[in-house]
């Protein structure tokens, strides 16, 4: 009898810790944060050209939905006819990466094939203006989904007796620091366009860039290939100079100075780079400081946003990277943000005027130099 007692003690102590195991072990998954399209731009041109329809005509990149626990996350794209409030979307593409190519031809038939595979657009179309959007969800039936901002673009189909004017020069990133926008690393067929500053005549590039501290990078002159373009510094030299050479070396532009969001300037012609980690600070008379100094935003690395928490007059204001404009070109308004500047890159920015009281401010700066700013 006493056996029998122990055994039933050590039954009921047994089922009592595989209960309280499982409770512990239950993980509530919940959506945080929705993607966020980051390419193309908002409102961007696309010239479907009839003479290269297996070039990339266009590249969504977004960055990832988050949810309360580290999961696999899947993405699909859709897309509609601006206007209709995605009230017939076309999904073109699920994917676990957080970009996606397509070519003109891949384009003009998501457009042009009749549904279900296609928006049915009919063949004489000249323009159309598009919406796409990203949605995440987890798991084999989709669940907890999560639906990005929306983008709209312009697509023109040219007559195929239409000279094309020659596109302005292209140059491309590659390389580890790929990974921070979603991409695999050192795979040049996602490199990711810089943004063309020559005058026409000459090949002057720029990019906004999210380096971590051991990553690095080089440049190609098109995606997909290391045959049009390999531009590295010279054994390894981190010294401003590039070579085009296969055996060229990476650039290593953040490991000094640390993560960060660096601005990056390439001319092709003499074969130079600049970079600088960017600073950015509030400044003018509703600021702290003044007229006379930036008052320091915090980067967040991960979110790529500068912010400031920051009690206002009503006065004006700017936000500037001093440091930038020291460094790249000895001007110190060379990089600021004002009330009718669409890049970062502009030395001609009205002033913001604002209202007195406590404010935060949040800057977010892409990849080719396209800013967001809210909280003013």
């Amino acid at each position: 009898m006493k056996k029998i007692f122990n055994l039933s003690i050590l039954s009921l102590l047994f089922l009592s810790i595989m209960s309280c195991s499982t409770d512990d072990n239950k993980i509530l998954v919940e959506p945080t944060g929705a993607p966020v399209l980051n390419a193309p731009q908002d409102g961007a041109e696309i010239i479907l050209n009839p003479n290269a329809n297996d070039a990339v005509a266009i590249t969504m990149v977004w960055d990832h939905g988050r949810y309360s626990v580290e999961t696999a996350v899947d993405y699909s794209i859709e897309i509609a006819i601006a206007g209709t409030e995605f009230a017939e979307p076309l999904k073109i593409a699920t994917t676990n990466n957080r970009f996606l190519a397509l070519t003109g031809e891949q384009l003009s038939g998501y457009l042009l094939n009749a549904s279900p595979d296609g928006l049915g657009l009919p063949e004489e179309t000249e323009a159309v203006m598009i919406q796409a959007r990203v949605t995440a969800t987890i798991g084999d039936n989709g669940d907890l989904p999560e639906t990005s901002n929306t983008i709209t673009f312009n697509i023109i189909f040219p007559d195929e007796d239409v000279v094309i004017e020659p596109e302005d020069p292209m140059l491309f990133l590659v390389g580890s620091a790929q990974a921070n926008y979603g991409l695999s690393e050192w795979d040049n067929t996602t490199a990711i366009p810089m943004r063309y500053i020559g005058d026409g005549t000459t090949m002057l590039f720029e990019a906004y860039v999210k380096v971590g501290a051991n990553q690095s990078f080089k440049f190609i002159g098109e995606q997909g290939t290391w045959d049009n373009g390999n531009y590295g510094t010279i054994d390894g030299a981190q010294n401003g100079n590039l070579q085009n050479d296969g055996g060229s070396g990476d650039i290593k532009v953040a490991e000094t100075d640390g993560d960060g969001l660096y601005y990056v300037w390439v001319d092709i012609d003499n074969l130079e780079y600049k970079s600088i980690k960017m600073n950015w600070g509030i400044i003018g008379a509703a600021t702290p400081g003044g007229w006379d100094g930036e008052t320091p935003m915090t980067y967040d690395f991960a979110e790529n946003k500068f912010s400031i928490t920051e009690t206002l007059t009503t006065e004006n204001m700017k936000l500037r990277s001093k440091n930038t404009g020291d460094f790249i070109s000895g001007n110190e308004w060379a990089f600021q943000v004002g009330a009718d500047d669409p890049f970062a890159y502009n030395t001609n920015a009205g002033d913001i005027a604002v209202t007195a009281g406590e404010a935060t401010i949040e800057l977010v700066i892409d990849f080719d130099g396209a800013v967001t700013l809210t909280g003013i």
